[in-house]
């Protein structure tokens, strides 16, 4: 592993991080944060759904086979935040205080957007990631008659807040 140079401009190892769901002899497992305080957590991811200028066109004319894509999507996006914890093993189940998934139409695809929030003693972004990922699903099972060449994009966290 290379060093690194510290903050005093020394030369320090790098240690690798810790992954905190793993045990010491490397087992996979659930974090204990029962001694973490309640804290008001936020986070916000995105991700991009590609597609032809035709979808796009056929989408904004509400000319798509099965309905009501956007409306759908959010549902779908809401829905799986939700049951973040039922999807990834290791996940806590938390009170999700809000949920929002939007969309913003482009020349060739939509962005998708969530935001999560809660007060509790872990973050929400796998919740957030969640969202937008069943979003992007649910468009892409409405579109996918009509658009072979859909593809999802670029789905990450763009912000976490502890308060």
């Amino acid at each position: 592993m290379p060093a690194r140079k510290s903050p005093k401009g020394k030369r320090a190892t790098s240690k690798p991080p810790k992954l905190s769901h793993l045990s010491a002899s490397g087992e996979a497992r659930m974090v204990n944060v029962g001694a973490k305080p309640d804290q008001r957590r936020r986070a916000a991811a995105e991700g991009r759904l590609c597609c032809h200028k035709q979808t796009i066109k056929l989408l904004k004319e509400s000319a798509l086979p099965k309905g009501d894509v956007l409306t759908v999507a959010k549902i779908a996006g809401i829905q799986a935040a939700k049951m973040t914890s039922q999807l990834i093993p290791l996940c806590h189940p938390l009170p999700l205080h809000h949920v929002s998934v939007e969309f913003q139409i482009e020349a060739d695809g939509i962005l998708i957007r969530a935001e999560t929030e809660t007060n509790g003693k872990t973050g929400v972004e796998m919740e957030a990631l969640t969202a937008v990922s069943v979003a992007a699903l649910a468009i892409y099972d409405m579109c996918k008659a009509v658009d072979k060449a859909m593809r999802i994009d670029n789905i990450r966290v763009v912000e976490k807040i502890k308060q």
